[in-house]
């Protein structure tokens, strides 16, 4: 049987490491976040702990870009000013932020790699899931790539073109291979795979916003 929902998200967010610093300057911070920290506070109480909250106890100008879920790990960046964060938000809006992610699916891709193109729109009545919606959904594509094929998974490198919420997420499971360890959208054995979901943001490559130079800032996968 499957664990409750409620059972699976209560927060508990991870004490060490505290905060772990990739890189810091006077125009942005990048931090790799570890599975089951928040990148914002949440409405409960209970929810203020967070990565934006921790890295503005140290550094007190930064201010979020992006966000990853709670369940995913990986790089994310912060902007230490105002023009900064215009420069960052701009490139994220006009997809000149290249992002990798390294996934673990359920079961033997046959393929080697490949394109999901299929709109996303929120599953209201099951929110915050989110589902195919080709009529009024916005677009959404992935690129993947099988790194490595196991008994019953298989390692993709994921590269999303567009940034929709849990677009990774619905992509695999649209083509029959769930994320494992995914609490939304594994059931059975795909959930029970893993003790997280096996999502991880492993790189991000942008133009710095005080020279326009391209940077790539990677955390090695975890799992």
């Amino acid at each position: 049987m499957d664990e409750p929902l409620s059972n699976r998200f209560h927060y508990e967010p991870p004490l060490t490491p505290w905060l772990t610093v990739l890189h810091a300057d006077d125009d942005i911070l990048v931090l790799a976040k570890q599975y089951g920290l928040l990148c914002v506070a949440g409405k409960p109480a209970e929810h203020g702990d967070c990565l934006e909250s921790r890295a503005r106890a140290k550094y007190a100008n930064a201010r979020i870009v992006h966000r990853l879920d709670r369940e995913t790990s990986g790089v994310v960046i912060m902007a230490m000013n105002p023009k900064a964060h215009r420069h960052l938000g701009l490139q994220f809006e006009r997809r000149k932020i290249r992002k990798r992610y390294v996934a673990r699916v359920w079961g033997r891709m046959k393929d080697d790699r490949g394109i999901v193109d299929q709109p996303l729109s929120c599953d209201w009545p099951n929110r915050p899931k989110q589902m195919i919606d080709p009529e009024n959904g916005r677009p959404a594509q992935t690129e993947w790539e099988v790194l490595a094929r196991e008994e019953n998974a298989t390692r993709l490198l994921l590269s999303p073109l567009t940034g929709r919420s849990h677009q990774l997420r619905v992509h695999m499971l649209s083509l029959g291979h769930p994320i494992l360890g995914d609490g939304f959208y594994a059931t059975g054995p795909a959930f029970a795979a893993a003790k997280r979901l096996q999502l991880h943001a492993e790189s991000l490559t942008l133009h710095h916003p005080s020279d326009g130079t391209l940077r790539t800032f990677a955390e090695p996968c975890p799992f």
